[in-house]
């Protein structure tokens, strides 16, 4: 199971202009509305607003990845963006965000929400591969990009 499996280019946006948090989430979440698999777009944008109240799912090196469970999506939905500026996020390093991954699963896929968090944090874990997402112009160049990182972190 990959990051690419989920993520497609009407998912992906770059260089968002976001004024704050709120903002971003906010945009990210449409990106994610428009995937098939969302049966309830506020439902969502609750489940994920909920996960962020109990910490901030900035996890660093200007990273986020928000995140929630919910039955008001029928699979699991990705959606990734890179903003034109950094937006203060309240992240763990006190850094602003640049790079945002949302995920929203179906509450009962709890190991494969897990597992894609888990890459997830492989690949930004990469200072090139977060600075090649960032120089990135089209959301095919993004996939390209997970891609290439997924095949070096591995299964």
């Amino acid at each position: 199971m990959k990051l690419t499996d989920y993520l497609n280019p009407d998912s992906i946006a770059i260089g968002l202009q976001a004024d704050s948090k709120e903002d971003l989430l906010d945009q990210v979440l449409k990106l994610a509305d428009k995937n098939p698999h969302v049966l309830d777009a506020k439902k969502v944008r609750q489940a994920v607003m909920e996960r962020e109240k109990i910490m901030s799912t900035g996890v660093g090196k200007s990273f986020a990845i928000p995140h929630g469970k919910t039955d008001a999506v029928d699979d699991i939905v990705l959606a990734f963006a890179t903003t034109a500026k950094p937006v203060e996020y309240g992240s763990m390093d006190n850094e602003p965000v640049r790079l945002v991954l949302l995920l929203v699963s179906k509450e009962s896929l709890v190991s494969q929400r897990l597992r894609l968090l888990s890459r997830a944090s492989k690949v930004m874990n990469s200072d090139s591969a977060r600075a090649a997402l960032l120089n990135a112009k089209s959301p095919e160049e993004i996939i390209s990009i997970f891609n290439q990182e997924e095949a070096r972190i591995g299964e």
